[in-house]
């Protein structure tokens, strides 16, 4: 029996301790190793105008003003620090009324847009909490309400969101939200 206890444990401490040097010392350096060799993906990916960073590709943002398209909501309220889901599941009475509040914004925002348009990732937050991806139909179902507010042919704003579609090979078409209303600013200026 004395045998077994010391073998069992035995065990037990090379498992532990090489647990602790994989997880605790060769797994970081590897991922630190990937950062180095990939530094613009290990920053964020930033978007850089007139030497200042004006967002990042792969972090989403709020954007609340009617002339620009609006991006999922967020669970963390758009912080990579604290980027964790709400994990409310689909019955929970505070994510049904979340959500029911953010239809009824949508649409008083967007008057003429009924329920049954409305695409789930405009009015849901993603695992992440900072998607910066919407829905192809999330970004043309506003395509009326920006057109309004800037003044601009609806047919010129499609246009450039058909443009910003990005195709994976793998997932759902979408459209990045900074980058599409970066370049929606630029079109409100050759516009003028």
């Amino acid at each position: 029996m004395k045998d077994y206890i010391m073998k069992s444990l035995r065990t037990n401490l090379v498992l532990l301790f090489s647990t602790i040097i994989f997880f605790g010392v060769i797994y970081p350096l590897v991922i630190w190793s990937i950062g180095l060799l990939l530094p613009q993906q290990a920053n964020g990916l930033p978007i850089i105008e007139n030497a200042n960073v004006i967002g990042y590709r792969n972090i989403g943002q709020s954007f609340t003003e009617a002339k620009y398209f609006w991006g999922r909501p967020s669970a963390c309220n758009y912080n990579p620090i604290n980027a964790v889901p709400s994990n409310l599941g689909p019955t929970n009475p505070v994510l049904i009324n979340t959500v029911e509040d953010r239809i009824n914004k949508f649409i008083s925002e967007n008057p003429g847009i009924t329920r049954s348009e409305i695409p789930s990732d405009i009015v849901t937050s993603s695992a992440s909490g900072i998607d910066p991806d919407i829905s192809p139909q999330a970004a043309l179902i506003q395509i009326p309400r920006i057109a309004k507010a800037r003044n601009i042919e609806p047919a010129l704003i499609k246009k450039l969101v058909d443009e910003m579609i990005k195709e994976p090979i793998l997932g759902p078409a979408h459209v990045n939200v900074l980058e599409l209303n970066l370049s929606l600013d630029k079109l409100a200026e050759l516009n003028k």
